[in-house]
């Protein structure tokens, strides 16, 4: 599987894997926004030996497979955590 890897301008160390090039529709307008503009960075082939710094390879797959995109954050960054789990909701 291959992603495509955006940085946050706004939220320090928070990234945005995206499961098709530049396909910001998937991810729910409310995030986009907080997020504010997305730089790309990188692409990235996610198989299943991939090793990855900060983020479980299997549930960045499956999280692409399902929805679209990732959202990659800081550790210890409860405020998105809780805004990013409340999107899910919806």
């Amino acid at each position: 599987m291959h992603a495509y890897i955006y940085r946050s301008n706004r939220k320090t160390d928070t990234y945005l894997y995206l499961a098709n090039h530049d396909d910001f529709e998937v991810v729910p307008e409310a995030l986009r926004t907080s997020l504010g503009s997305l730089v790309h960075v990188m692409d990235l082939e996610l198989t299943p030996t991939r090793k990855l710094a900060l983020a479980d390879p299997q549930q960045v797959r499956k999280q692409l497979a399902d929805v679209g995109y990732y959202l990659q954050y800081q550790p210890g960054t409860t405020g998105l955590v809780q805004f990013n789990a409340s999107l899910a909701d919806e």
